[in-house]
């Protein structure tokens, strides 16, 4: 992620089974991160609806999203308190 002046705020390496761009879809806004793959990754594509019509059917979900949101907030403080 990048500040308005170009300079790197926060970078983050994920691993397999991760995913990216939860807070975009259940926020309903784009997403302000870039992603780059390396060579021989798959990535998946999944979208809003289908993404909402997963988590309406399987509720017990809810507590993995939570998850994942927490994380990409700890994530984002921690590379705003070391820059």
């Amino acid at each position: 992620m990048k500040s308005a002046t170009g300079r790197i705020v926060m970078c983050v390496t994920v691993g397999e089974g991760s995913l990216l761009g939860l807070p975009a879809v259940i926020g309903k806004q784009p997403y302000t991160l870039t992603a780059m793959v390396r060579r021989g990754s798959e990535v998946g594509f999944v979208g809003r609806q289908d993404f909402e019509d997963v988590i309406q059917a399987e509720p017990s979900l809810y507590p993995e999203v939570l998850q994942v949101l927490v994380a990409e907030i700890r994530f984002a403080r921690k590379a705003l308190c070391e820059n």
